[in-house]
C-alpha cells in the first residue's frame, strides 16, 4: 500500500488548508486512515482518523472542532479539512493506514503504512 499526501502549504492564523491522502496498491477492503503531525522538536501526535468503510471520525482533543476528516472509499482517498488554523498547528502532517480496520487507534505504532508527509506552516 502506498500513501500520497498533498495539500500542505502556508496559511495565516485563522485561515484554512485542505490535505488529501490517496491510497494505492493493494489496499485492504477495510482499513483506518489516520492523520498525524509532528512539529519541530516534538513527538508525532495523533490528529484524527476515520474508518474508510464509513462511520464517524475520531479527533484529538486539541482539534476542538476546527478540523474535519472525510473519506471517499471508492477513490481510496481521505481528506483533512483544517479551519481556524493556529500557529501551533505548524507541523509536518502525515497520513497513515491501519489495515486491521477494527478501531481508530491514536498510537502511531498501530499504523502499518505512512505517507511522505506534507508541511503545514501557519503564520501569526
Amino acid at each position: 500500500v502506498q500513501l500520497q499526501a498533498s495539500g500542505g502549504g502556508l496559511a495565516q492564523a485563522g485561515g484554512s488548508l485542505r490535505l488529501s491522502c490517496a491510497a494505492s496498491g493493494r489496499t485492504p477492503s477495510w482499513y483506518i486512515m489516520g492523520w498525524f503531525r509532528q512539529a519541530p522538536g516534538k513527538q508525532r501526535e495523533f490528529v484524527g482518523g476515520i474508518k474508510m468503510t464509513g462511520g464517524n471520525p475520531v479527533y484529538a482533543e486539541f482539534v476542538e472542532g476546527r478540523f474535519t476528516i472525510s473519506r471517499d472509499y471508492a477513490k481510496n482517498t481521505a481528506t483533512l479539512q483544517m479551519n481556524s488554523l493556529k500557529p501551533e498547528d505548524t507541523a509536518v502532517y502525515y497520513c497513515a493506514a491501519d489495515q486491521s480496520g477494527r478501531y481508530i487507534f491514536s498510537r502511531a505504532s498501530a499504523y502499518e503504512y505512512w505517507g511522505q508527509g506534507t508541511l503545514v506552516t501557519v503564520s501569526s
